[in-house]
């Protein structure tokens, strides 16, 4: 009988160890889906930020080719005007 109540103690010893491994890993996995959010919630970020140097470095571009021309008053007013009318259009698109 010795050797069965032996057997049944390493049965739960076994099954005691491999709970702890299940918990632990458990907590790993939680960690780890907490960190992949943060990594998301900074990609995006970093998308967001991109998409805004990208704006900036559009509009420094439209207002060097404007720069450089000799277009007339109304001509310059014509595009900048047009340029608004597609930024309000990219931002309808974006909210949505």
């Amino acid at each position: 009988m010795s050797s069965v109540a032996d057997q049944l103690n390493s049965v739960l010893q076994k099954t005691a160890r491999v709970i702890e491994l299940c918990n632990a890993l458990q907590e790993e996995n939680d960690l780890l889906k907490q960190e992949n959010q943060s990594i998301k919630v900074a990609l995006d970020n970093s998308k967001n930020k991109n998409a805004d140097l990208d704006e900036k470095l559009r509009v420094l571009k439209l207002a060097k080719s404007i720069e450089g021309t000799s277009e007339k008053t109304l001509d310059i007013k014509q595009k900048i005007n047009d340029f608004v009318r597609e930024i309000d259009k990219c931002v309808v698109l974006l909210k949505k």
